[in-house]
């Protein structure tokens, strides 16, 4: 039986990877002795552009067969993104230290991983920012040999359209975009006719919630308008975007947070927009008492939703790049990867786990068995892509106009 004890605050995702502009991010890595970065080298992969990044000849892999470096192996990551048992486990097989070093957003992490100031080994992105992070030559390919645990995972990763032959980066968790609420507060949402409808509804006014994040925000009030394409660049659809979202404003006066994964659980709120691994997580902050069968959560059974995954990579600059690789192999364990969602709430793509297991040990109970993510979901979800500097300005100004109360 699973024990799943937890206390992490939900990811969030910032898709405008650099935060600056091409030019002055061009800067920024000449002046760290990068190779310059414009926009011509930014291909965004896509499932129906898929890309198999070139290895440049002063990046190559490590060399198979080679001794693990004495440490320490630094892991730049979120706060409570990864198990301490499972680190733990790590620093005793190995005999080193694992250091864990923390950031808010994607911004901080990838300026502070340019500079160099900190030999991180080990960041852990989400798959909209690999562009970036190989075009910079920010990180390192992988070698194989030491990776045998790949086979561990759903074959969808083996040859990701983001990362052709996994080249560079390794499944870590997978997730999915819905509403969870509360049904002692909030009917049913999963038997309305649009259940994103229930964020609009002026009843819950003053106990609803979006996630602060814009891209997964916006492509849910573009979804509830019928707009699939979660990506767009047309003016018309980011228009009826942002009239969603001035209409939302209005009706429900919705909180614009991170933090849903204990309020809602608390009472502060009914209902939310949630990724599923903090559904999960909220059954964890239910005070002493209260039954888990309150909470409830919705995705679109077909899967014609948000899904998304984040990975783990091996940076250019680490001092140790083969512990690198044996901690991923370790975190690719089947034993080892169910204690760490046991921990962060947020599922790994692992073959062996499926809805009924995960009921079954302990992870969801049966009324959040709904927060549990299908493989077949990777074929038929939208996601959300990196956006190119134009496009990525323009859903920028819609959702800083929101956020401003225009």
């Amino acid at each position: 039986m699973a024990d799943p004890r937890l206390d992490r605050r939900s990811v969030l995702r910032t898709a405008a990877l650099l935060g600056l502009g091409i030019p002055a991010a061009a800067s920024l890595l000449q002046a760290c002795g990068r190779p310059e970065l414009t926009a011509s080298d930014l291909r965004i992969a896509s499932p129906d552009d898929p890309v198999r990044w070139t290895i440049q000849d002063d990046n190559q892999p490590i060399a198979d067969g080679l001794s693990p470096e004495s440490g320490p192996l630094i892991l730049y990551n979120y706060a409570d993104y990864v198990a301490p048992g499972v680190v733990k486990a790590f620093e005793k097989q190995y005999g080193v230290e694992v250091k864990i070093s923390t950031f808010n957003d994607t911004d901080e992490a990838v300026q502070k991983i340019r500079t160099g100031s900190v030999p991180y080994d080990i960041y852990f992105p989400s798959y909209d920012q690999i562009s970036r992070l190989v075009a910079a030559e920010l990180v390192q390919p992988l070698n194989h040999t030491y990776l045998s645990n790949i086979e561990n995972v759903w074959p969808t990763f083996q040859n990701p359209w983001y990362d052709q032959g996994w080249q560079f980066t390794v499944p870590y968790t997978v997730y999915s975009t819905g509403i969870g609420w509360r049904d002692d507060q909030v009917g049913d949402v999963a038997t309305l006719d649009n259940p994103y409808d229930v964020l609009w509804d002026e009843q819950y006014a003053g106990s609803t919630a979006i996630i602060d994040d814009w891209h997964t925000a916006m492509a849910m009030v573009g979804l509830r308008a019928g707009i699939t394409d979660v990506n767009t660049d047309s003016a018309r659809d980011l228009r009826t975007i942002s009239d969603g979202l001035s209409a939302i404003s209005d009706a429900t006066q919705p909180k614009v947070t991170v933090s849903m994964y204990s309020d809602l659980p608390g009472g502060q709120l009914g209902v939310s927009q949630m990724w599923s691994g903090d559904i999960v997580n909220a059954q964890y902050y239910l005070p002493k008492g209260q039954s888990v069968d309150v909470l409830r959560y919705w995705f679109p059974e077909d899967g014609k939703g948000l899904v998304d995954n984040d990975l783990m990579v091996v940076l250019k600059d680490g001092r140790c790049p083969v512990l690198a690789h044996l901690f991923i192999q370790h975190m690719l364990d089947e034993k080892n990867a169910l204690r760490n969602f046991g921990f962060i709430g947020y599922q790994p793509p692992q073959r062996v786990l499926d809805t009924d297991r995960l009921v079954a040990d302990g992870y969801l109970p049966e009324n959040l068995a709904t927060a549990a993510v299908k493989q077949e979901w990777f074929d038929s979800s939208y996601r959300l892509l990196e956006l190119d500097v134009a496009n990525d300005q323009a859903w920028h100004q819609v959702w800083q106009q929101f956020k401003a109360g225009g």
